[in-house]
């Protein structure tokens, strides 16, 4: 399992001449843990979010806790997962799915929402405040389960997820929403890798700059850091993730 503590100290100030922008050496930061697998360790979002954070004069501490292929249910089960949520006081704690259950009916009724209601009353006694990550869908769709394409697997993700959220009145990180909206607008756009399934660098980044907009409740437009990405799909990203968080915060449960 891969188990990860990062912190971005993004000294920008000292490059530009300016004064240096707070670091968590001097203020109190939000500690933010990733619960997922490899939809969220593909690219290390939570090092990407954290890169994004300190740019926008935000810095923050992450962890992850993410296994290739694991479910809510198996992180329930963990102890590493579970000594990982309780060896520290989290902030946020950042619940990912596996990507075809909450597709799936039966299997989110059965599999995702038990772990998923055990996990937020475990994250919120702990005193910290529980994120579920909406995630994409594969670009082909699920065809095996009558989901013939992207949209209409997509669409079912959405209601996976938003059933058990708006049941737990728990935020949304709504990166799905914001990759439909991306792929509607330009349905090649380089969002998956070559398997159809797990984000490029840009899907990546589309989703640490929703995770911006979420936590921090501000635009990550005209943010500086860009990954790899040109300036152009970099800016395309921020506001694509400003316009689907920040448009209708109450319909992810944002105060």
């Amino acid at each position: 399992m891969k188990r990860v503590m990062v912190v971005w100290l993004i000294l920008i100030g000292s490059l530009c001449g300016c004064s240096t922008p707070p670091t968590c050496a001097t203020t109190a930061c939000p500690r933010v843990l990733f619960i997922g697998n490899s939809y969220t360790y593909v690219n290390d979002l939570p090092g990407m979010f954290s890169a994004l954070a300190a740019a926008g004069g935000h810095p923050i501490q992450t962890g992850m806790e993410a296994s290739g292929g694991w479910t809510l249910a198996q992180h329930l089960a963990s102890t590493q997962t579970l000594d990982e949520l309780h060896s520290s006081k989290w902030d946020y704690v950042v619940l990912q799915e596996q990507s075809q259950v909450p597709s799936d009916e039966r299997d989110r009724t059965q599999i995702m929402y038990p772990a998923a209601r055990a996990l937020v009353q475990d994250i919120r006694q702990s005193g910290a405040q529980p994120i579920f990550f909406l995630t994409w869908a594969h670009k082909d769709g699920w065809p095996e389960d009558n989901l013939p394409d992207y949209e209409s697997m997509q669409l079912q993700i959405n209601q996976g997820y938003m059933t058990i959220a708006n049941e737990m009145i728990a935020p949304v990180a709504p990166v799905g929403y914001a990759w439909l909206t991306a792929w509607l607008q330009d349905p090649q756009q380089a969002l998956w890798q070559a398997d159809g399934s797990h984000p490029s660098e840009l899907g990546t980044y589309l989703a640490a700059c929703v995770f911006y907009a979420v936590i921090f409740r501000q635009s990550p437009e005209a943010n500086p850091y860009h990954a790899h990405l040109s300036s152009a799909a970099a800016r395309s990203m921020q506001s694509l993730a400003a316009q689907t968080v920040l448009g209708n915060p109450s319909q992810w449960n944002l105060p």
